[in-house]
């Protein structure tokens, strides 16, 4: 008899990170189950086995923590005194977006409740499937945001680096920011009282390939290589604010491999995973427009804009996982600049 294949659960596989990690966790020889309210949209799904619901559905949830064998799908198939809970689950599933959609005010509500609701709901489930089999295994992940660090910290446009500890006071610039210190503390409490094993990140803007690059809920770096992408060699796209604001920015790889290093630690976290190559987006556009070999110029307009300066710190993460980031920032706009093509492309 082998060793016996280890099972995840990926919540909001559907999205850019999730997609990614299902794929990460599929090659390390897992059985991955994934779950979100829209299949996967620029490639197909590494999952074993893809459900289409919604998380807010506390009923949807119940039934997809549990995992029926170590044969195919049994979802729907298997008795209930053989379903058992997964080794480990990545919780990525939220309502977001870019500065467009977060920033703008008109879609709160909704980021919040639906956010919060798939959180709730997964922890209460987990605990009654733990309760009712007589085990406490599963170790979850929860992808928060460094949206949730105050904003009186990311007033400058030289920010020295956000250090975990600097979450409080209290203060994020956005509902979405607030969602995620919220959820934090709830993962924090249900691992004090019950004992779950938890593990928190703060993401860092995560950017790469498969990302959604137009549509309004696009990152700054995708909807620049798609603005870059559509405009001819001299000609002109258009920037929300004067471009003076900075940001670090993360390539996607590498926010896979710091994620399972912390699930295969003892640390707990939260702790940030990020770049600390921080840029102003006047600088990314003139990566972006360095790659593709064109000269751009910048129309600067009104529009949400989020805080002035915000960049990684990363001594807690170097000290407790011995990771570091390595990819430059011209390197990951490249591969990401390439993939925006393509698709433009493929549309054509």
């Amino acid at each position: 008899m082998g060793e016996r294949t280890k099972t995840a659960l990926v919540l909001g596989a559907g999205g850019f990170i999730g997609s990614h990690m299902a794929t990460r966790l599929k090659s390390e020889g897992y059985w991955v189950r994934g779950v979100d309210i829209k299949d996967t949209e620029y490639s197909p799904t590494s999952c074993d086995e893809f459900i289409t619901g919604n998380l807010t559905d506390a009923d949807l949830v119940r039934r997809v923590i549990k995992f029926g064998g170590e044969q195919g799908n049994f979802y729907n198939s298997v008795p209930e005194q053989y379903l058992q809970p997964f080794d480990e689950i990545y919780q990525y599933a939220a309502d977001m977006g870019g500065a467009g959609y977060i920033f703008s005010g008109e879609n709160d509500s909704e980021v919040m409740y639906n956010s919060a609701t798939v959180n709730l709901n997964l922890l209460k489930a987990q605990l009654d499937l733990n309760n009712e089999k007589g085990v406490n295994k599963t170790k979850i992940f929860y992808s928060s945001s460094a949206c949730m660090y105050p904003e009186y910290a990311q007033m400058e446009v030289d920010n020295p680096g956000l250090r975990e500890a600097d979450a409080y006071p209290a203060g994020p610039d956005s509902e979405y920011g607030w969602e995620k210190l919220f959820s934090e503390r709830l993962y924090a409490t249900f691992n004090r009282n019950h004992g779950i094993p938890v593990r928190v990140a703060r993401f860092h803007n995560i950017y790469g390939p498969d990302s959604t690059w137009e549509g309004g809920k696009e990152k700054s770096p995708a909807a620049m290589c798609r603005k870059v992408a559509y405009c001819e060699d001299g000609g002109t796209i258009d920037m929300w604010g004067d471009g003076e604001q900075t940001r670090s920015f993360l390539y996607i790889d590498e926010c896979v491999e710091a994620t399972r290093r912390l699930m295969e630690s003892d640390f707990m976290g939260p702790v940030n995973i990020g770049s600390e190559e921080m840029v102003t987006i006047n600088h990314l556009v003139a990566t972006v427009a360095k790659v593709a070999g064109k000269t751009i110029n910048i129309n600067h307009i009104d529009g949400p804009l989020g805080v002035r300066g915000r960049n990684s710190n990363n001594d807690l993460i170097r000290e407790k996982l011995n990771w570091d980031y390595g990819m430059s920032l011209e390197d990951g706009i490249r591969k990401t600049y390439e993939w925006i093509s393509q698709q433009i492309e493929n549309k054509k």
